[in-house]
């Protein structure tokens, strides 16, 4: 098979690692959500080799992800682990947790899901990095992210670009303290949390 590429990856994995540096230069592993193509996994652990860096998807988008880490050379970056949001988690004790173009994909209850996961699964003082589009006060951040929003709901009208003040809502409910939210290129934003009693 042809090795997966996004673009979109190619375009964003260098601004998301510079944040990823100072947030992870003290932690150890980083349990990723909904790798995709893999591309950000190897990017990421390649310029963090005290990290090990635990891919996961759906099965369907496995074996794009193991060429992606077969070629890269890397060994801190784990072959991906089938993870259901709505099953019961392989991992736990999770001291990263970082997702990216996700939550807008997932349907509302689904983005919920994952929040009580994380209340389960991460340590106490472990870390949930979430990159992607977001809405303020009900109102999308530009006009290419209200005809992406458009193009969504058309696709699956249970996905969508979902509000800030939700996400944020979410969060506390699973004792996650929000520590920054950075404008990223392309209308995205960067969103860090730390889990706190």
């Amino acid at each position: 098979m042809t090795k997966p590429h996004s673009q979109a990856c190619d375009n964003n994995k260098q601004p998301i690692l510079d944040k990823l540096l100072p947030l992870l230069s003290d932690r150890h592993a980083v349990l990723e959500i909904g790798s995709g193509t893999g591309q950000h996994a190897v990017h990421f652990a390649a310029a963090m080799p005290h990290l090990t860096w635990q891919t996961s998807d759906l099965a369907v988008n496995h074996d794009g992800i193991r060429q992606w880490i077969s070629e890269s050379g890397l060994t801190n970056v784990k072959p991906p682990l089938s993870l259901d949001l709505n099953q019961p988690w392989p991992v736990t004790n999770i001291d990263v947790l970082y997702t990216a173009n996700t939550l807008h994909i997932v349907s509302k209850s689904l983005v919920k899901v994952l929040f009580n996961q994380i209340k389960q699964n991460l340590a106490d003082q472990g870390l949930v990095i979430i990159y992607g589009p977001f809405n303020y006060a009900g109102k999308f951040t530009s006009d290419s992210n209200a005809s992406f929003d458009a193009w969504l709901k058309e696709r699956d009208n249970q996905s969508g670009i979902r509000d800030i003040e939700w996400i944020i809502e979410l969060a506390k409910e699973a004792n996650l303290q929000l520590l920054n939210d950075d404008e990223m290129p392309a209308n995205n934003r960067l969103l860090s949390f730390i889990k706190v009693q």
